[in-house]
């Protein structure tokens, strides 16, 4: 009796690039050892006054594409230190806000450096974001690049976390691993 092949196992990677500008974001589905673009974009915040009002329409937008696309992981660029504090902290609220969008919804968060990406992606870990798009192009069959890079970006993110194998895990998974992980930690 011939062995029977087991299913491919499919899941949706979401790439996030976060941004308190233009946040990048970028959906793949990886099926055995096809990676297939499902959807790419930028959400524009520059035009929403108040850092408040920003952070509130990356939530609903994330949340969005989440319950669009239902993916099963999410990776993101982890922000690179500058010399502004109040840029810098800008910038983690935003990406922890979206990462709230996810671990709503229990989907794992990976974090991983822009250098890795890049490295990932490219084999460069000192690439231009030029390289990187286009190396996304060729690997995904991109017919028209965006004119954002914060959209090629946020795809590099999602195909960098398929190449790891997601074992950058960081952190808890989820509110109800952190749980059972901490049980005296909650009240």
């Amino acid at each position: 009796m011939p062995l029977a092949k087991a299913p491919i196992k499919e899941k949706i990677i979401l790439g996030i690039d976060p941004g308190t500008s233009i946040m990048g974001y970028g959906l793949i589905l990886v099926s055995g050892k096809k990676i297939t673009l499902l959807q790419f974009g930028v959400i524009h915040l520059s035009k929403y006054t108040g850092h408040e009002l920003k952070l509130k329409k990356i939530f609903e937008r994330v949340t969005s594409v989440i319950e669009e696309f239902q993916p099963d992981e999410m990776a993101l660029e982890a922000p690179f230190f500058g010399k502004n504090v109040q840029s810098m902290l800008k910038l983690g609220r935003a990406q922890g806000v979206a990462m709230s969008a996810a671990l709503a919804r229990e989907i794992p968060i990976t974090e991983y450096a822009p250098k890795k990406v890049k490295q990932s992606v490219t084999g460069n870990g000192n690439a231009s974001k030029e390289q990187v798009a286009a190396m996304l192009k060729t690997l995904l069959k991109i017919e028209t690049l965006p004119k954002l890079f914060d959209a090629t970006d946020a795809l590099a993110v999602a195909l960098c976390h398929h190449f790891q194998g997601g074992s950058q895990q960081s952190g808890n998974k989820s509110w109800k691993s952190f749980i059972s992980d901490n049980p005296g930690r909650v009240k």
